[in-house]
């Protein structure tokens, strides 16, 4: 690997030389509803069943004879994890009967029943069509997790579940305060991922600074191949790799600073610098043809196929894209590569957070079994099997004993190691849904389109992140 500093004696750092040119391009962002009318959801439903008696078995007191309704979002990780943790509850509260759904459209499924006060017991809100977080919490849509966060965990009747969570994880839960909204139970690392057999066939390593970066993607181009892809449907994929890049160039306040819906967050010095450099990949004819019209699965099928040799993305897209990828892919995943020798933070600075959050409604008709059903996917075994099929980590700190890990897992874990503390947590995507994802999103995929400069795209954010600070229906939230 070459040094951050190695290109530091050209005079001029990568901030100086990024060149601009002008460029026509389209991108369509699919526009969604969120569920901001969920504090309508007082028209009555369903009466709550009676909560069970406590026992060393049954901590949170479930309801044994009580059914107990679960959707989950067919994405990346599938469905069949969830299903097997709840055999594990059939077989404890045998009288129960377990609903299962899956589905994609999690929003325009359930934002009726909400409003209805019909809401599942338990849910795992992801996807393109989640449910905009913030307004959930703000709205007090959202039972909070704190008996389950206190509850014994499955297997140490000791520990408390809380003590069995990865580092981070019950932080993200909680959005202001103390109670925890949110279970992540993914634990995603976040970053550019590639194939090690692709960048060998080109002799190549992974750059650590942008200008490598910048003479790879050439190298590439060469031989017919492009340089980056991305869900261009879906822009928002392209913050996996550019916030913790935003964080390496000026230091994580800067991430703070845009969560927080500060004045002028967004014309900081690193994300003009961070934003140039992503559109000097449009310039240069490094990103892959037809990218703009691309769905997250044809952006990863592009990729897999070997037409593009980066993607922004996060861990569950081994998963995802386990159907096309050739089994001598070397899936891999890197923090971004470096800007110049001026940078706050190392090579390895990465985003790695809770991903996959579920969460039990206010109003859900068994809440008690829905909490269960949660400590029951944080047992050792569940997270096992979740680890097994998906190839992901979960929330559940250990559970990949005696489990052969992929290349791509296996490149999680090493860069979660090399990352150190350098690990970064931005939570405007669950803070502020909309806003992250058809806003900045759209600003981004603009400007990597081709129809707006850097320069243009940060005053269009920054006019959006400026209207949702005055915005009084929603509530705001700061890092604390």
């Amino acid at each position: 690997m070459g040094s951050t500093s190695a290109h530091k004696n050209e005079g001029l750092g990568r901030r100086d030389v990024i060149k601009r040119s002008a460029a026509l391009g389209l991108i369509t962002v699919p526009t969604m509803s969120f569920l901001s009318a969920c504090a309508s959801g007082d028209s009555g439903g369903d009466e709550p069943v009676k909560k069970g008696k406590t026992s060393a078995k049954n901590p949170l007191g479930v309801n044994e004879s009580a059914a107990l309704d679960v959707v989950i979002f067919n994405g990346g990780f599938g469905e069949q994890y969830a299903k097997d943790a709840e055999k594990v509850y059939s077989e404890a509260f045998p009288k129960a009967k377990v609903k299962h759904s899956a589905t994609q459209k999690i929003q325009s499924q359930l934002q009726p029943r909400f409003n209805g006060g019909t809401p599942p017991d338990l849910i795992d809100n992801s996807g393109a069509e989640q449910m905009d977080m913030g307004v959930l919490v703000g709205k007090k849509q959202l039972l909070d997790l704190t008996p389950l966060m206190d509850a014994p965990s499955y297997d140490d009747p000791n520990k408390k579940v809380r003590d069995t969570l990865r580092p981070g994880v019950l932080e993200m839960g909680q959005f202001d305060g103390d109670p925890v909204w949110i279970m992540y139970y993914a634990y995603t690392v976040y970053g550019v991922w590639y194939s090690q057999t692709n960048l060998e066939k080109l002799d190549a390593e992974y750059p650590e600074t942008w200008d490598d970066m910048l003479a790879l993607c050439a190298k590439a181009k060469k031989k017919g191949i492009a340089g980056w892809t991305y869900a261009g449907k879906y822009p928002y994929y392209l913050p996996f790799s550019l916030y913790p890049f935003i964080a390496k160039i000026g230091g994580r306040e800067v991430l703070d600073k845009i969560d927080n819906l500060e004045p002028n967050a967004w014309k900081d010095p690193a994300v003009k610098a961070a934003f140039e450099a992503y559109y000097e990949l449009k310039q240069k004819g490094y990103i892959l043809s037809g990218t703009t019209g691309l769905t997250h699965i044809q952006s990863q099928t592009e990729w897999t196929k070997g037409k593009a040799l980066f993607l922004p993305n996060g861990s569950w897209v081994e998963n995802e894209a386990a159907p096309t990828t050739p089994k001598d892919f070397k899936m891999m995943v890197s923090a971004p590569s470096g800007l110049d020798s001026s940078d706050k933070l190392p090579f390895g600075t990465i985003w790695a957070s809770g991903g996959e959050p579920f969460v039990v409604p206010a109003k859900a008709a068994n809440p008690q079994g829905g909490m269960e059903q949660l400590r029951i996917m944080l047992s050792e075994e569940s997270s096992k099997n979740f680890t097994k099929q998906v190839k992901s980590l979960s929330a559940y700190n250990g559970g990949t004993d005696g489990l052969t890990l992929s290349t791509a897992m296996q490149a999680g874990v090493d860069a979660l190691k090399k990352a150190g503390d350098n690990v970064v947590n931005p939570r405007m995507q669950d803070w502020y849904v909309k806003l992250q994802k058809e806003q900045i999103g759209a600003g981004l995929g603009e400007m990597m389109a081709g129809r707006l400069t850097p320069a243009e795209a940060i005053k269009k954010i920054q006019a959006y992140a400026d209207a949702a600070a005055k915005d009084q229906s929603i509530k705001h939230y700061k890092h604390q």
